[in-house]
C-alpha cells in the first residue's frame, strides 16, 4: 500500500460506509418493488430487509460528517481565506455535479424530467455554508452545530405546500418535497440541507482531534467518551419517545417488530435520533480502528481515499447492470430510463429480484470497483501537485 500523509482511520471508516452504501443502491435497483415500497414499512418488511436498509443509514451522515473533518485537515495547511475559497468553489462544483452527472447516471433520462437533489447536493450546499462559518471560533461552531442537530426537530410541525418561493426555500432547508416546474418536470429535494449543515459543522470541529500535534491517546479517549455518550443518548431520547424524531415508535404485536419500530428513525431530513444512532457508533469505530492495520483495512482504505470517483462509478455500474439484467432476463429495458413517466405510471411496480440476488450483485459490484478505485487512488497519490484532483 502506498504511503500517505492522510489519516488512515478516517479513510477506513469512509471506505466502510462507501461499501455499505453500494448495498443500499443495489437494493434500490434490484430488489422486488424497491422503486415504490419502503423497506422500513413495518407492515410489509422483513427483519433482514429492514436491517439491510438500516445498516445503510450510516452512509450519508458519516460521509457528510467526515467531509467536515477533511475540510478542517485541509484547512490546517491553508489560511482561512484559502480554505474559504476551496470550500465555496468545491461546494458549487458538487452542486453542479449533482444536477448534471449524478442525475444522469441515476436515471439515464436525458430530459431530466425528474431532477433529484441527494447527498452530493447536501455536501455541496453544506460546504458553502461552512465556508462562511470557518471564521468563527471553534467553540461557536460547536454550539451552532449542536443547536442545529438537537433543535431542528422543533421545526417538524412547520409544513409547507405548493411551489411558492417560500415553500421552495423551506423544502431546501427542512422539508423533503417536490418542486413542480411543469406537468412533466419536477425537482425532488430529498436531502433538506439544514441538519446536514449541522452534521458537517461538528465533523469540522472533530478535525481538531486529528491535528498534527494532538496526542493520540487523548484523541482516543475523547472518541470513546463522545461516541459512547452519543450512542447512549440515542437510547435515552428514543426511549422517552417525546422528542427527537418525526415519528414516535409504538409497541407492536411482536417483539421483533417492536425492535424495528424503535430503530425506525427518520432520514429525510435526518432527525436527532437518526443522527445520534449513526454518528455515535461511527465515532466508536474511529476509536477502535485507529491502531488496526491489516489486509481488510487496506481494502476499505482504497474506497475511502477516492469517495467521489467511487460514488459516481458505483451508481453508473449498478444502474447499467440493472438495465442489462432486464435485457437478459426479460422486461422492458426502456423502463430503466427512469423518467417522471416511469414513476407516475408505476411501470416498475412488478420489477425486481430476491434479496439473495441483491447481496450477490453487491458483492460482485464491490469486487469489480476495487480495481479502478485502487488505480485512481494511486494516481492521486502520485500527482499531488495537480490542484484539480482535490475537486475529484
Amino acid at each position: 500500500m502506498l504511503k500517505s500523509t492522510r489519516i488512515e482511520s478516517i479513510d477506513i471508516l469512509r471506505g466502510v460506509v462507501m461499501v455499505i452504501m453500494a448495498l443500499d443502491h443495489v437494493r434500490d435497483y434490484f430488489y422486488y418493488g424497491s422503486f415504490f415500497n419502503d423497506p422500513t414499512d413495518l407492515e410489509t418488511t422483513t427483519p433482514i430487509l429492514f436491517f439491510t436498509r438500516f445498516i445503510t443509514h450510516y452512509c450519508a451522515p458519516v460521509f457528510v460528517f467526515l467531509a467536515g473533518t477533511s475540510a478542517f485537515l485541509y484547512g490546517s495547511k491553508k489560511t482561512k481565506p484559502e480554505l474559504f475559497k476551496f470550500l465555496f468553489t468545491r461546494g458549487i462544483w458538487l452542486i453542479i455535479l449533482e444536477i448534471t452527472v449524478n442525475n444522469l447516471i441515476w436515471k439515464f433520462d436525458l430530459t431530466f424530467s425528474r431532477l433529484i437533489l441527494q447527498v452530493i447536493w447536501a455536501i455541496g450546499l453544506s460546504m458553502i455554508a461552512l465556508s462562511f462559518l470557518i471564521f468563527l471560533s471553534r467553540r461557536a461552531l460547536v454550539l451552532i452545530g449542536l443547536i442545529i442537530i438537537a433543535g431542528h426537530n422543533t421545526l417538524d410541525q412547520i409544513v409547507m405546500n405548493g411551489n411558492s418561493l417560500k415553500s421552495s426555500i423551506w423544502y431546501i432547508l427542512h422539508q423533503s418535497n417536490f418542486i413542480y416546474i411543469s406537468d412533466t418536470h419536477r425537482i425532488g429535494v430529498f436531502y433538506p440541507v439544514l441538519p446536514w449543515i449541522g452534521i458537517m459543522i461538528l465533523g469540522y470541529c472533530l478535525g481538531a482531534l486529528y491535528s498534527k500535534n494532538y496526542e493520540p491517546a487523548l484523541r482516543k479517549k475523547w472518541l470513546l467518551i463522545i461516541g459512547s455518550s452519543v450512542t447512549v443518548l440515542f437510547f435515552v431520547i428514543r426511549g422517552i419517545n417525546i422528542y427527537g424524531d418525526l415519528m414516535p415508535w409504538e409497541v407492536q404485536d411482536t417483539t421483533t417488530k417492536t425492535i424495528m419500530a424503535f430503530f425506525k428513525v427518520t432520514k429525510y431530513p435526518p432527525s436527532l435520533a437518526y443522527t445520534l444512532i449513526t454518528l455515535g457508533p461511527a465515532l466508536l469505530f474511529l476509536y477502535g480502528i485507529e491502531s488496526v492495520k491489516n489486509k481488510i483495512t487496506d481494502f476499505f482504505l482504497v474506497f475511502g481515499r477516492v469517495p467521489l470517483f467511487y460514488y459516481f462509478l458505483h451508481v453508473l455500474v449498478i444502474h447499467s447492470l440493472a438495465l442489462f439484467g432486464m435485457l437478459i432476463f426479460g422486461g422492458n429495458w426502456q423502463h430503466m430510463i427512469i423518467t417522471a413517466e416511469v414513476f407516475d405510471n408505476a411501470l416498475l411496480i412488478n420489477y425486481g429480484y430476491s434479496l439473495f440476488i441483491v447481496y450477490l450483485v453487491w458483492i460482485g459490484v464491490i469486487a469489480f470497483l476495487y480495481f479502478p478505485s485502487k488505480k485512481y487512488m494511486l494516481y492521486k497519490a502520485n500527482n499531488k501537485d495537480k490542484w484539480w484532483l482535490s475537486y475529484l
